[in-house]
């Protein structure tokens, strides 16, 4: 059978059918240029404005320190006060009501700090100012003073001198005025920074419940119920802590001026208010107190040095096994080396009212820790 061979079909172009418009061929694009190879000055020029931008806005809130200072101080005094008016809701009082009653109780604790906490603090300024160096003049006449100074080979005897030297100065009545009055502010503006952080105490209270729905709705409503409950949860346990600290310290103020008070040791209510504040600090506020009183006490006569000292270290007792698991409940504990380290920071960055906000702080983080980061990792 004869095969034959048939030639493949010549190639054709494809042609354009009637009525197609012919498309004429592209150039090749370009590759596309970074900003900093089309304008590097337009670039740098960018980055300038943007770091003096952040400069500009670094100083302006330098400037307005002290007020963030002082909102944040608001913000930690409304927290706190929550669980108050919580309490007054467990005792069948509606929240509205339960808000005006601790308006009304803060307004009648700033109505006795002005006129009768402040004018006796002055009252005991002044007065030990002069009662302490004659205490330390007495202290010098009596027999065991020397032997004692010789065998401590001058040690009692430059504490002594120190402790008289200072409270002569005025800047040292300055700064515990400063911790005192105006939480890291002066004297001077002292009262005006405390009824503003009042004014602002009282608008967050009253606004509270709104001002934490507002800021829910920020969150994206699929994750807004997680956020929700985790943010009830540690706001909650953050007003145990503050109330919890504010009612130990208020304990430990009072024991105090009863102690000094039986003792006979002069500016007992002076030494309670500030023993008031500096036990804020938890772990080492007392520790503190409890030094500053003994060697007080000790100068106006070593019985009472002795006795403050015996009944001191009872109380710190009871406070660690008894007051503090009552009272603090199931708020969140914070570990002492945060303690130091958070009162260190704060002290060294606005005194002792940066110390009693770092710590409340540190307590906020440990708790986010606790609640969040801890059992997410537990899932993985």
């Amino acid at each position: 059978m004869r095969l034959t061979r048939h030639a493949p079909p010549p190639a054709t172009t494809e042609q354009p059918q009637q009525g197609q418009a012919t498309q004429p061929p592209q150039p090749p694009q370009p590759p596309q240029q970074s900003m900093l190879q089309r304008s590097p000055l337009a670039l740098g020029y960018i980055v300038t404005l943007g770091a003096v931008g952040a400069i500009i806005t670094g100083f302006a809130l330098y400037g307005l320190r002290s007020i963030i200072f002082m909102v944040f101080l608001a913000m930690f005094a409304t927290v706190g006060l929550d669980p108050l008016i919580r309490w007054f809701q467990r005792r069948h009082m509606s929240r509205p009501w339960a808000i005006v009653t601790v308006i009304l109780l803060l307004i009648a604790v700033i109505i006795t700090i002005v006129w009768v906490v402040l004018p006796l603090v002055i009252q005991q300024i002044q007065f030990l100012a002069t009662a302490i160096p004659k205490e330390v003049a007495n202290l010098r006449a009596q027999g065991w003073f020397d032997p004692a100074n010789a065998s401590s080979n001058g040690v009692l005897g430059a504490l002594v001198n120190w402790v008289s030297t200072e409270v002569q100065k005025p800047e040292v009545w300055a700064s515990l005025g400063t911790g005192l009055v105006g939480f890291g502010l002066s004297v001077v503006n002292g009262l005006t920074s405390g009824f503003f952080i009042a004014i602002l105490t009282i608008y967050f209270i009253a606004t509270y419940d709104a001002t934490k729905e507002a800021g829910y709705k920020l969150v994206s409503a699929s994750r807004r119920p997680t956020f929700v409950k985790y943010s009830e949860r540690i706001l909650r346990n953050f007003g145990k802590y503050l109330s919890g600290m504010v009612v130990l310290a208020f304990f430990n103020a009072v024991y105090s001026v009863i102690l000094l008070l039986i003792t006979d040791v002069p500016g007992a209510f002076l030494i309670g208010i500030l023993a008031f504040f500096i036990t804020l600090i938890p772990l080492i506020g007392t520790v503190l107190t409890t030094a500053a009183m003994t060697v007080l006490a000790f100068i106006h006569s070593p019985v009472s040095g002795l006795v403050v000292l015996i009944f001191m270290l009872i109380y710190m007792q009871v406070e660690a096994y008894i007051l503090t698991p009552k009272v603090m409940g199931k708020a969140v504990q914070v570990p002492g080396s945060v303690v130091l380290i958070s009162a260190l920071a704060g002290s060294t960055l606005f005194g002792l009212p940066g110390a009693l906000v770092a710590i409340p702080i540190s307590a906020g983080i440990i708790l986010i820790i606790k609640e969040i980061v801890m059992p997410r990792k537990e899932l993985r």
